[in-house]
């Protein structure tokens, strides 16, 4: 009889399909691996040969340079691949630009790995994509019922608010590279910002990027080169390290601000010394992450990355087999270092 564990099992290099002879989002170089997204805990570089949605082999072209791996495979979303018999279908994963799940069959059984994900709208990514399966290989970043997180343009309206109501100020957000500063450009322009975005020059090459994507960001400058006590009254992104170091001290008595899910826990946004925080996640909530399981019913739940033991036992009050893979190597969403951010 064959097992879930035939098809998909944990290694140290990350989770190994044996009959295709490939990882997914291996945590250190192999001769094949699949790739959900590009950040950088999921995406490195060493690798013999890649497969990844289009966008996600430009992300980390533009992160790791051209060579980052010997082959690479561009898989658009939908489109059914294979390697040793094993199918494997990428689809949205509402994470970041480019964010997959890969979808893993085989003698008629169907394992989703959803890599990094979220259920609620992004305008710089597609939403993610619900797939029936007999596995669903869940992260559990915030798997506690406390992590509920707000609405995003109430979040990104309070932004607004200060700018009206300190106009003096610089207001200075931090936001990871790669995904989270482009959707709170994207999110601001939404909520009516439509004057010039100053970025840190860590964001600019990721922004041309999103850009070519065709995601309109609108009038970007960089916030390089400006005379001390600048920006009064305007918004400037910069990746987290950098609204703490002397970067920083060339603005208008900024507002900093920053853009995370963690920003719901008080303690953590006094320790970054922030004093606008931002609850703005590319994560699932307890809510999303609850909900997905309960719409896709899957015949077992794997869960890995996080806090998993709160839904371990949401899934044994509500009747649903969970496992948890504790799978290392991944990092949690507000401890991500890459080198656009050193």
């Amino acid at each position: 009889m064959t097992r879930f564990e035939d098809l998909l099992r944990p290694t140290p290099a990350g989770l190994y399909c044996p009959p295709g002879d490939f990882y997914i989002d291996p945590v250190r170089p192999v001769d094949r691996a699949v790739v959900t997204h590009g950040h950088s805990d999921h995406a490195r570089a060493g690798h013999g040969a890649v497969l990844a949605t289009p966008q996600t082999l430009a992300i980390m072209a533009e992160r790791y340079g051209e060579d980052f791996a010997v082959t690479r495979q561009a898989a658009s979303y939908g489109l059914k691949t294979s390697m040793g018999g094993v199918d494997i279908e990428l689809v949205p994963a509402g994470h970041v630009l480019g964010s997959a799940q890969a979808v893993v069959r085989w003698k008629g059984i169907t394992m989703v790995v959803s890599g990094d994900y979220k259920r609620r709208r992004d305008p710089t990514c597609l939403p993610f994509e619900p797939v029936p399966c007999d596995v669903f290989i869940s992260e559990a970043t915030f798997g506690l019922p406390v992590f509920v997180h707000p609405p995003d343009g109430e979040e990104v309206a309070r932004v607004v608010q200060s700018l009206g109501q300190f106009p003096d100020r610089a207001h200075l957000i931090g936001a990871y590279a790669l995904g989270k500063a482009q959707r709170v450009i994207r999110l601001l322009r939404e909520a009516g910002w439509d004057r010039p975005i100053y970025v840190h020059g860590a964001l600019e090459r990721l922004n041309r990027l999103y850009e070519r994507e065709g995601i309109d960001l609108g009038p970007i400058l960089p916030a390089t080169g400006l005379k001390k006590d600048a920006l009064g009254g305007e918004v400037a992104i910069a990746p987290p390290s950098a609204i703490q170091d002397r970067w920083a001290r060339r603005f208008a008595d900024p507002v900093t601000a920053f853009a995370s899910g963690w920003m719901g826990v008080r303690a953590r946004a006094r320790q970054r010394g922030v004093e606008l925080p931002l609850v703005i996640s590319d994560h699932a909530d307890w809510t999303e992450l609850t909900d997905t399981f309960t719409e896709l019913k899957p015949e077992e739940i794997w869960i890995t990355h996080g806090r998993e033991e709160g839904l371990l036992r949401w899934c044994e009050i509500h009747g649903q087999t969970a496992r948890a893979l504790r799978l290392v190597g991944y990092d949690e969403e507000d401890e991500e270092v890459v080198a656009e951010e050193v």
